[in-house]
């Protein structure tokens, strides 16, 4: 595995670090790569029960794309589209597909791919100077389409049009006035923060987590529910976590779930 997407699991809480610190943690094309089979495998890992991504160190989640290398991977419309809709799209789809909840940890610059990732996940807290933004109108390339999607479905087209039309740099408070973070903290409680959040969902049933995720999903495309969903979503009472929960409350004690 490159070394530059670094993960650990611990307790249930899997760890991502995109690491490229002498870029500021921009992205390369093997990054992107392997973000998404990384992404892939502890979505499919059933010990996995949250996953923290973040950048490494203290000065940037992830200031974009590494652009001193796209003269040679986007040289040709076959390249670019290759690098776009197989490297980049496919690993931003992962994380929005991972069934484990998702948390991006965010401190310093969250710009370009470093926003698609974060806006890709489904919390986010961030530092109170991390500073975000996509100003790539002022490199003469737009944003591929299937990049979009993450951002889109989180903050809607205005501001999204605002992001990408104006191409400058938001401030935490701005971001989160505007719907891209879930909080803001001090800086040296981001990291603390994220662990503490990926806690509180890997003390809940893990098989409760991933209907949640299923069921905004589902729902957020407007059709109506069939009775075979609406009956699926009564899967719960077949698991050992249902019955684990249940006695834990009238006993008064912690659950002990495990994901069965």
């Amino acid at each position: 595995m490159n070394s530059r997407i670094q993960h650990s699991l611990s307790d249930g809480i899997a760890t991502v670090t995109l690491a490229n610190p002498a870029k500021l943690n921009a992205i390369d094309a093997a990054m992107w790569r392997d973000l998404r089979r990384v992404m892939e495998d502890l979505g499919s890992n059933a010990e996995t029960r949250c996953v923290v991504l973040r950048g490494a160190g203290e000065q940037a989640f992830a200031a974009g794309g590494d652009i001193e290398e796209f003269l040679t991977v986007r040289a040709t419309m076959d390249d670019a589209l290759h690098y776009h809709d197989e490297l980049v799209a496919r690993a931003l789809d992962a994380i929005r597909a991972c069934p484990t909840p998702t948390v991006a940890a965010i401190r310093g610059a969250c710009i370009g791919g470093g926003l698609e990732i974060a806006g890709c996940c489904d919390l986010r807290i961030a530092g109170e100077s991390a500073r975000f933004g996509a100003p790539i109108n002022k490199l003469g390339f737009s944003m591929y389409p299937g990049e979009m999607a993450g951002l889109l479905d989180l903050v809607g087209p205005a501001v999204l049009l605002e992001i990408l039309l104006e191409g400058r740099i938001l401030s935490a408070r701005d971001a989160l006035q505007k719907g891209l973070l879930t909080r803001v903290v001090d800086d040296e409680k981001v990291f603390d923060e994220a662990q503490a959040c990926a806690a509180r969902i890997a003390a809940g049933a893990p098989l409760v987590a991933r209907w949640h995720k299923q069921w905004v999903r589902r729902l957020g495309s407007g059709a109506p529910l069939s009775e075979a969903e609406k009956r699926a979503a009564f899967d719960f009472l077949a698991t050992e976590d249902y019955r684990e929960g249940l006695a834990a409350f009238l006993e008064k004690r912690a659950p002990r779930f495990s994901g069965r």
